[in-house]
């Protein structure tokens, strides 16, 4: 195989790499999170501009969980496909600056290089808890 040459998962590989990235973000292990990530990963989050590098996500990373306390995650994984991972997510938290619970909705994809994520684009939906939808669509 070339140098840089994407690697085909299987389902139970990426499934074990969804549940383990769940249980670092459930433990809220930075460490073992920003090492998921290639040295050089490019990252889109939502509205958030694109992140370059692992310094960069871990900012990003540090920024979120000092805004969201006892955060808990669950993730699905949705799809395969060569070196990509779908999956979604839905999580809840306590906002550290209004006190309010929180959830939210996410679906993302990986492109992994080995078992670390390279390129990370995700989007995601924040609520209050019982309120009524913020999305203005209807």
């Amino acid at each position: 195989m070339a140098a840089g040459a994407a690697t085909a998962l299987c389902w139970e590989e990426a499934q074990g790499i969804v549940k383990e990235v769940e249980a670092l973000f459930g433990s809220v292990d930075i460490a073992g999170i920003v090492a998921g990530f290639t040295p050089d990963a490019v990252a889109r989050f939502g509205d958030f501009p694109e992140m370059r590098g692992r310094d960069a996500v871990e900012a990003f990373i540090r920024a979120r969980f000092a805004r969201q306390k006892n955060y808990r995650l669950e993730k699905h994984l949705r799809m395969v496909m060569g070196d990509l991972i779908g999956n979604d997510w839905d999580a809840q938290w306590e906002d550290a600056k209004t006190g309010r619970r929180m959830r939210g909705r996410g679906m993302e994809f990986w492109r992994m290089r080995g078992h670390q994520i390279a390129q990370w684009d995700a989007v995601f939906n924040v609520w209050e808890e019982g309120s009524a939808t913020s999305i203005a669509i209807v």
